[in-house]
């Protein structure tokens, strides 16, 4: 029989170890949840510290016929900013890989001018697609729609059209973090196995559909997750492209709450807001990690 090795000192007992970890994420997290929970039962504005507990702005906030549009404004996107990242995240990976292992020149470039966009702020990138969605005749998107012999589009004064221009702008800067996920997720996969599709003549799709989406399932939830938490709290961007308008078409949550807080100098109200956007991104943390789960 093999001797029973001695235990080591704390080997077995996590509780030395995580509780200096479980202190600093109290310390940078907890606190500032309990201090804006306590903010949103009072009657704090920006001018008049909290002068005891109140549910004033709990039912002011619950019951502002605005809420309902912002929820739904803010939920189409989430949505589809959600969506539209993971495929085009996932696209330039794949592209990327595809042409490194190919030795394609040129993808260390590519792969670059793909970052490039990430760095730029979201006051700067709203500036930036501001000009270009212009829908002055000097406007750089509807300038060339005239050259090629297309009508202009109301891109921000059309409610429809400024979401889609508010979509535009995220996906261009939000891109290139999914790229960054998928791509390592892509190059941890074993190339043996790609190798054995290709000597059992499997195609492209049925090697990505057996191969390569199945092992990156953990990665495409960790991103989603990453990514509706990031797309949730998005408000620079769209307030420097759009303030909102028009009307509150492009109105999200996050800006809701900035406006609410800046604007009406409503610290409480601000604070019921800030409390829903927690608990929200919590339930879409929770929801996508449960459909993202292991099931075997």
């Amino acid at each position: 029989m093999t001797p029973t090795a001695e235990r080591a000192p704390g080997q077995g007992y996590p509780a030395p170890w995580l509780i200096p970890a479980v202190a600093v994420l109290a310390t940078f997290y907890a606190v500032p949840v309990l201090d804006v929970t306590r903010l949103a039962f009072s009657d704090a504005t920006l001018i008049q510290p909290a002068s005891g507990f109140s549910t004033v702005a709990l039912r002011s906030i619950l019951t502002d016929p605005a809420l309902p549009q912002v929820l739904g404004t803010t939920l189409v996107f989430v949505a589809v900013n959600v969506a539209v990242l993971q495929l085009a995240g996932l696209a330039i990976a794949l592209l990327i890989v595809r042409g490194e292992r190919r030795e394609l020149p040129g993808m260390a470039a590519f792969r670059t001018l793909v970052l490039a966009a990430w760095v730029v702020p979201g006051i700067a990138n709203g500036l930036i697609w501001g000009m270009l969605f212009d829908e002055a005749p000097y406007g750089t998107l509807n300038s060339l729609l005239a050259y090629a012999g297309l009508g202009p589009v109301a891109w921000l004064s059309d409610p429809q059209m400024a979401l889609v221009s508010a979509v535009i702008a995220n996906v261009w800067q939000g891109t290139a973090f999914s790229m960054i996920v998928f791509y390592a997720a892509r190059r941890g996969i074993d190339p043996v196995l790609y190798e054995v599709a290709e000597l059992d003549a499997a195609g492209p799709w049925r090697t990505f559909r057996s191969i390569t989406l199945p092992l990156m399932r953990r990665a495409i939830a960790v991103n989603s997750v990453l990514v509706s938490v990031q797309t949730l709290n998005t408000f620079d961007s769209i307030l420097a492209l759009t303030g909102g308008g028009p009307g509150r078409a492009t109105e999200v949550l996050s800006l809701f709450t900035f406006n609410t807080v800046f604007y009406n100098l409503d610290l409480a109200g601000g604070s019921v807001l800030a409390v829903l956007l927690f608990a929200i991104g919590m339930g879409l943390t929770i929801l996508i990690g449960w459909l993202g789960r292991d099931r075997t």
